[in-house]
Protein backbone atom coordinates (compact mmCIF):
# COMPACT_ATOMS: atom_id res chain seq x y z
CA UNK A 1 0.00 0.00 0.00
CA UNK A 2 1.14 3.50 -0.47
CA UNK A 3 3.08 4.73 2.35
CA UNK A 4 0.90 7.89 3.02
CA UNK A 5 -1.78 5.39 3.67
CA UNK A 6 0.21 3.83 6.55
CA UNK A 7 1.12 7.70 7.91
CA UNK A 8 -2.46 8.01 8.36
CA UNK A 9 -3.26 5.07 10.09
CA UNK A 10 -0.27 6.19 12.26
CA UNK A 11 -2.04 9.32 12.36
CA UNK A 12 -5.53 7.88 13.85
CA UNK A 13 -3.49 5.67 16.41
CA UNK A 14 -2.12 8.41 17.69
CA UNK A 15 -5.21 11.08 17.73
CA UNK A 16 -7.11 8.09 19.75
CA UNK A 17 -4.16 7.29 21.60
CA UNK A 18 -4.08 10.78 23.09
CA UNK A 19 -7.37 11.18 24.03
CA UNK A 20 -9.37 12.46 20.58
CA UNK A 21 -12.03 11.05 18.96
CA UNK A 22 -11.40 10.14 15.48
CA UNK A 23 -12.80 7.84 12.65
CA UNK A 24 -11.38 6.70 9.95
CA UNK A 25 -12.59 6.67 5.94
CA UNK A 26 -11.74 4.08 3.72
CA UNK A 27 -12.41 4.17 -0.20
CA UNK A 28 -14.01 0.99 -0.11
CA UNK A 29 -15.38 0.70 -4.10
CA UNK A 30 -15.63 3.48 -6.99
CA UNK A 31 -17.43 3.22 -10.03
CA UNK A 32 -16.74 4.68 -13.19
CA UNK A 33 -13.53 7.91 -12.88
CA UNK A 34 -12.95 8.56 -8.92
CA UNK A 35 -9.95 10.93 -7.26
CA UNK A 36 -8.51 8.32 -5.07
CA UNK A 37 -8.66 4.47 -5.50
CA UNK A 38 -10.12 1.73 -3.62
CA UNK A 39 -8.17 1.50 -0.11
CA UNK A 40 -7.16 5.24 0.44
CA UNK A 41 -7.53 6.47 3.82
CA UNK A 42 -8.62 9.76 5.46
CA UNK A 43 -8.35 9.90 9.36
CA UNK A 44 -11.11 12.71 10.95
CA UNK A 45 -10.81 14.20 14.61
CA UNK A 46 -13.67 15.61 16.40
CA UNK A 47 -12.50 18.98 16.09
CA UNK A 48 -12.52 18.40 12.29
CA UNK A 49 -8.60 17.58 11.61
CA UNK A 50 -7.89 15.34 8.96
CA UNK A 51 -5.40 13.42 7.42
CA UNK A 52 -5.28 11.96 4.21
CA UNK A 53 -7.62 12.33 1.94
CA UNK A 54 -10.86 10.06 0.01
CA UNK A 55 -11.17 12.66 -2.79
CA UNK A 56 -10.74 15.93 -4.60
CA UNK A 57 -11.21 17.81 -1.29
CA UNK A 58 -15.37 18.00 -1.84
CA UNK A 59 -15.85 15.12 0.51
CA UNK A 60 -13.81 15.82 2.79
CA UNK A 61 -15.26 19.20 3.31
CA UNK A 62 -18.67 17.62 3.41
CA UNK A 63 -17.31 14.89 6.09
CA UNK A 64 -15.81 17.44 7.93
CA UNK A 65 -19.05 19.92 7.99
CA UNK A 66 -20.99 16.82 9.20
CA UNK A 67 -18.94 16.68 12.24
CA UNK A 68 -19.22 20.04 13.00
CA UNK A 69 -22.83 20.22 13.03
CA UNK A 70 -23.44 16.60 14.62
CA UNK A 71 -20.28 15.69 16.20
CA UNK A 72 -18.82 11.81 16.04
CA UNK A 73 -21.72 10.91 18.26
CA UNK A 74 -24.56 12.31 15.71
CA UNK A 75 -22.01 11.12 12.60
CA UNK A 76 -22.30 7.23 13.69
CA UNK A 77 -25.42 7.70 15.62
CA UNK A 78 -24.48 4.48 17.65
CA UNK A 79 -23.18 2.30 15.25
CA UNK A 80 -19.27 1.57 15.28
CA UNK A 81 -18.74 1.41 11.67
CA UNK A 82 -21.34 2.61 8.05
CA UNK A 83 -21.03 2.64 4.62
CA UNK A 84 -22.08 5.78 2.60
CA UNK A 85 -22.13 6.65 -1.42
CA UNK A 86 -21.38 9.69 -3.10
CA UNK A 87 -21.71 10.10 -6.57
CA UNK A 88 -25.17 8.19 -7.06
CA UNK A 89 -26.45 10.44 -9.56
CA UNK A 90 -25.30 13.46 -11.54
CA UNK A 91 -26.58 16.23 -9.44
CA UNK A 92 -24.53 14.68 -6.69
CA UNK A 93 -21.54 14.08 -8.13
CA UNK A 94 -21.33 17.39 -9.82
CA UNK A 95 -21.66 19.08 -6.05
CA UNK A 96 -18.85 16.71 -4.61
CA UNK A 97 -16.60 17.50 -7.72
CA UNK A 98 -16.57 13.49 -8.99
CA UNK A 99 -15.29 13.36 -12.58
CA UNK A 100 -18.44 12.56 -15.12
CA UNK A 101 -20.18 9.49 -14.10
CA UNK A 102 -17.90 8.78 -11.00
CA UNK A 103 -19.49 6.97 -7.80
CA UNK A 104 -17.11 6.37 -4.76
CA UNK A 105 -18.59 4.22 -1.61
CA UNK A 106 -16.87 5.18 1.78
CA UNK A 107 -16.79 2.82 5.01
CA UNK A 108 -16.26 4.93 7.96
CA UNK A 109 -15.53 3.56 11.51
CA UNK A 110 -14.82 4.66 14.96
CA UNK A 111 -11.46 4.23 15.95
CA UNK A 112 -10.84 2.36 19.39
CA UNK A 113 -9.32 -0.74 20.98
CA UNK A 114 -11.47 -2.43 18.80
CA UNK A 115 -10.25 -1.26 16.06
CA UNK A 116 -6.69 -2.52 16.56
CA UNK A 117 -4.39 -0.23 14.77
CA UNK A 118 -1.81 -0.58 17.14
CA UNK A 119 -1.81 -4.65 16.17
CA UNK A 120 -2.05 -3.47 12.84
CA UNK A 121 1.33 -0.85 12.87
CA UNK A 122 3.40 -3.38 15.08
CA UNK A 123 3.05 -6.46 12.21
CA UNK A 124 3.50 -3.88 9.19
CA UNK A 125 7.16 -3.37 10.88
CA UNK A 126 8.00 -6.79 9.78
CA UNK A 127 7.32 -5.81 6.22
CA UNK A 128 4.77 -8.60 5.13
CA UNK A 129 1.07 -8.43 4.17
CA UNK A 130 -1.35 -8.15 6.44
CA UNK A 131 -5.19 -8.89 6.13
CA UNK A 132 -7.79 -7.75 8.00
CA UNK A 133 -11.41 -7.33 8.66
CA UNK A 134 -13.93 -5.13 9.55
CA UNK A 135 -17.43 -6.49 10.48
CA UNK A 136 -19.92 -2.92 9.96
CA UNK A 137 -22.66 -4.10 12.41
CA UNK A 138 -20.30 -5.11 15.27
CA UNK A 139 -17.46 -3.19 14.60
CA UNK A 140 -15.42 -6.31 15.18
CA UNK A 141 -11.83 -6.14 13.53
CA UNK A 142 -9.58 -9.49 12.51
CA UNK A 143 -5.90 -9.55 11.46
CA UNK A 144 -4.16 -12.17 10.05
CA UNK A 145 -1.22 -13.44 7.66
CA UNK A 146 -2.22 -12.73 3.61
CA UNK A 147 -1.20 -14.60 1.20
CA UNK A 148 -1.43 -12.30 -1.40
CA UNK A 149 -2.36 -8.68 -2.26
CA UNK A 150 -5.54 -8.09 -2.68
CA UNK A 151 -7.38 -5.05 -3.28
CA UNK A 152 -9.85 -3.76 -0.77
CA UNK A 153 -13.95 -5.34 -0.86
CA UNK A 154 -16.95 -4.41 0.71
CA UNK A 155 -18.66 -7.67 0.84
CA UNK A 156 -22.47 -7.05 2.41
CA UNK A 157 -21.68 -5.90 6.07
CA UNK A 158 -17.40 -7.20 5.87
CA UNK A 159 -14.80 -4.82 4.45
CA UNK A 160 -11.82 -6.86 4.07
CA UNK A 161 -7.87 -5.04 3.20
CA UNK A 162 -4.76 -6.44 2.54
CA UNK A 163 -2.19 -3.94 4.17
CA UNK A 164 1.43 -4.19 3.61
CA UNK A 165 3.68 -3.23 0.82
CA UNK A 166 2.53 -4.50 -2.67
CA UNK A 167 5.08 -4.08 -5.00
CA UNK A 168 8.74 -5.05 -4.57
CA UNK A 169 11.67 -3.24 -5.67
CA UNK A 170 15.56 -5.25 -6.40
CA UNK A 171 18.19 -2.53 -6.70
CA UNK A 172 21.21 -3.80 -8.02
CA UNK A 173 24.30 -1.33 -6.99
CA UNK A 174 24.46 0.38 -3.55
CA UNK A 175 25.65 3.55 -5.16
CA UNK A 176 25.00 7.14 -4.53
CA UNK A 177 22.19 6.89 -7.38
CA UNK A 178 20.73 3.87 -5.55
CA UNK A 179 20.16 6.05 -2.53
CA UNK A 180 18.62 8.33 -4.09
CA UNK A 181 16.22 6.04 -6.00
CA UNK A 182 15.85 4.10 -2.87
CA UNK A 183 14.61 6.96 -1.20
CA UNK A 184 11.95 8.37 -2.78
CA UNK A 185 10.99 4.52 -3.41
CA UNK A 186 10.00 4.21 -0.24
CA UNK A 187 7.83 7.42 -0.24
CA UNK A 188 5.73 5.47 -2.87
CA UNK A 189 5.34 2.16 -0.85
CA UNK A 190 8.50 -0.20 -2.66
CA UNK A 191 9.28 -2.91 -0.37
CA UNK A 192 12.84 -2.35 -1.43
CA UNK A 193 16.47 -4.53 -1.58
CA UNK A 194 19.80 -3.73 -2.21
CA UNK A 195 21.94 -6.37 -3.95
CA UNK A 196 25.57 -5.08 -3.80
CA UNK A 197 28.33 -8.02 -3.33
CA UNK A 198 31.38 -5.43 -3.17
CA UNK A 199 32.80 -4.48 0.40
CA UNK A 200 33.63 -1.17 -0.43
CA UNK A 201 29.68 0.07 -1.73
CA UNK A 202 28.22 -2.36 0.86
CA UNK A 203 30.05 -1.02 4.26
CA UNK A 204 28.87 2.10 3.24
CA UNK A 205 25.40 1.69 2.45
CA UNK A 206 22.98 2.84 5.14
CA UNK A 207 19.20 3.66 3.50
CA UNK A 208 16.44 3.03 6.56
CA UNK A 209 14.12 1.06 6.10
CA UNK A 210 16.08 -0.72 2.76
CA UNK A 211 17.13 -4.53 2.84
CA UNK A 212 21.19 -5.13 1.95
CA UNK A 213 21.84 -7.82 0.75
CA UNK A 214 25.30 -9.09 -0.15
CA UNK A 215 24.93 -12.16 -2.56
CA UNK A 216 25.75 -12.40 -6.30
CA UNK A 217 22.61 -10.34 -8.42
CA UNK A 218 21.40 -13.37 -10.10
CA UNK A 219 21.00 -15.60 -7.32
CA UNK A 220 19.56 -13.00 -5.14
CA UNK A 221 16.79 -12.42 -8.46
CA UNK A 222 16.41 -16.44 -8.31
CA UNK A 223 15.92 -16.37 -4.61
CA UNK A 224 13.33 -13.11 -4.72
CA UNK A 225 11.15 -15.06 -7.58
CA UNK A 226 10.06 -12.04 -9.16
CA UNK A 227 6.29 -11.65 -10.13
CA UNK A 228 4.02 -9.33 -11.98
CA UNK A 229 4.64 -6.92 -9.07
CA UNK A 230 8.52 -6.84 -9.12
CA UNK A 231 10.77 -4.16 -10.60
CA UNK A 232 14.47 -4.43 -11.39
CA UNK A 233 17.11 -2.28 -11.86
CA UNK A 234 20.45 -2.83 -12.40
CA UNK A 235 22.94 0.75 -11.36
CA UNK A 236 26.24 -0.54 -10.97
CA UNK A 237 27.94 0.12 -14.46
CA UNK A 238 29.76 -3.15 -14.12
CA UNK A 239 28.97 -5.95 -16.50
CA UNK A 240 29.48 -9.04 -14.45
CA UNK A 241 27.11 -7.76 -11.96
CA UNK A 242 24.03 -6.27 -13.74
CA UNK A 243 24.42 -8.74 -17.04
CA UNK A 244 23.60 -11.64 -13.97
CA UNK A 245 20.55 -9.61 -12.66
CA UNK A 246 18.96 -8.56 -16.19
CA UNK A 247 19.80 -11.98 -17.52
CA UNK A 248 17.20 -13.91 -14.76
CA UNK A 249 15.14 -10.93 -14.46
CA UNK A 250 14.33 -11.04 -18.71
CA UNK A 251 13.45 -14.19 -17.89
CA UNK A 252 10.92 -13.38 -15.11
CA UNK A 253 7.66 -11.59 -15.06
CA UNK A 254 8.54 -8.46 -13.66
CA UNK A 255 6.65 -5.51 -14.87
CA UNK A 256 9.95 -3.89 -15.18
CA UNK A 257 13.30 -4.15 -15.74
CA UNK A 258 15.89 -1.75 -16.27
CA UNK A 259 19.96 -0.69 -16.71
CA UNK A 260 21.63 2.06 -16.54
CA UNK A 261 24.46 3.36 -19.32
CA UNK A 262 24.64 5.10 -22.67
CA UNK A 263 22.79 3.93 -25.56
CA UNK A 264 26.12 2.51 -27.22
CA UNK A 265 26.71 0.88 -23.97
CA UNK A 266 23.01 -0.44 -23.90
CA UNK A 267 23.39 -1.87 -27.08
CA UNK A 268 26.31 -3.95 -26.30
CA UNK A 269 24.84 -4.89 -23.11
CA UNK A 270 21.73 -6.40 -25.42
CA UNK A 271 23.72 -8.44 -27.52
CA UNK A 272 25.66 -10.03 -24.80
CA UNK A 273 22.85 -11.09 -23.43
CA UNK A 274 21.71 -12.43 -26.04
CA UNK A 275 24.84 -13.80 -27.66
CA UNK A 276 26.03 -15.05 -24.17
CA UNK A 277 23.11 -15.86 -22.04
CA UNK A 278 20.97 -16.88 -25.09
CA UNK A 279 17.62 -14.36 -24.23
CA UNK A 280 15.03 -13.63 -26.87
CA UNK A 281 14.03 -11.24 -28.87
CA UNK A 282 10.80 -11.00 -27.15
CA UNK A 283 12.46 -10.71 -24.04
CA UNK A 284 15.39 -8.18 -24.37
CA UNK A 285 12.53 -5.94 -25.75
CA UNK A 286 11.14 -6.05 -22.18
CA UNK A 287 14.60 -3.84 -20.90
CA UNK A 288 14.21 -0.66 -20.11
CA UNK A 289 18.09 0.90 -21.49
CA UNK A 290 18.51 3.76 -20.80
CA UNK A 291 16.88 3.51 -17.84
CA UNK A 292 14.66 6.41 -17.31
CA UNK A 293 12.43 8.85 -19.18
CA UNK A 294 14.14 11.68 -21.08
CA UNK A 295 13.81 14.63 -18.80
CA UNK A 296 17.32 16.03 -19.54
CA UNK A 297 18.63 14.91 -16.18
CA UNK A 298 22.14 15.53 -15.30
CA UNK A 299 22.97 15.27 -11.27
CA UNK A 300 22.20 11.39 -9.14
CA UNK A 301 18.83 12.91 -7.57
CA UNK A 302 17.40 13.88 -11.38
CA UNK A 303 18.39 10.54 -12.90
CA UNK A 304 16.49 8.71 -10.45
CA UNK A 305 13.38 11.05 -11.07
CA UNK A 306 13.53 10.08 -14.41
CA UNK A 307 14.00 6.17 -13.88
CA UNK A 308 10.57 5.77 -11.01
CA UNK A 309 8.82 7.71 -13.18
CA UNK A 310 9.35 5.20 -16.05
CA UNK A 311 8.97 2.55 -13.43
CA UNK A 312 5.46 4.14 -12.17
CA UNK A 313 4.76 4.43 -15.68
CA UNK A 314 4.82 0.95 -16.33
CA UNK A 315 2.99 -0.14 -12.93
CA UNK A 316 -0.02 1.59 -14.06
CA UNK A 317 0.61 0.10 -18.03
CA UNK A 318 1.61 3.15 -19.40
CA UNK A 319 4.13 2.50 -22.01
CA UNK A 320 6.54 5.04 -23.40
CA UNK A 321 8.00 2.58 -26.36
CA UNK A 322 6.59 0.44 -29.25
CA UNK A 323 7.36 -3.19 -29.87
CA UNK A 324 10.78 -3.41 -31.36
CA UNK A 325 11.78 0.17 -30.77
CA UNK A 326 14.45 -0.75 -28.57
CA UNK A 327 15.95 -3.38 -30.56
CA UNK A 328 15.96 -0.57 -33.50
CA UNK A 329 18.05 1.65 -31.34
CA UNK A 330 20.43 -0.69 -30.29
CA UNK A 331 21.09 -1.30 -34.05
CA UNK A 332 21.21 2.17 -34.61
CA UNK A 333 24.03 2.53 -31.89
CA UNK A 334 25.90 -0.40 -32.84
CA UNK A 335 26.16 1.20 -36.50
CA UNK A 336 26.84 4.84 -35.14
Amino acid sequence: MDSADISVLKQAHAWSAAGHDTALVTVAATWGSSPRPPGSLMAIRADGMVAGSVSGGCIEDDLIAGVHERGLDGLFNGRPAFAVRYGIDADTAHRFGLPCGGTLELVIERVGPGTRLAELLEALQGRGLVARELHLPSGRVTLGEAESFREVALDGDMLTMAFGPRYRLLVIGAGQLSAYLCQVALGLGFDITVCDPRDEYAQSWHVPGVTMVRGMPDDVVLAMQPDCSTAVIALTHDPKLDDLALMEALRSPAFYVAAIGSRLNNAKRRMRLMQHFGLEHEQLDRLHGPAGLYIGSKTPPEIALSILAEMVAAKNGVSRTVKGLAVQEAKVALAA
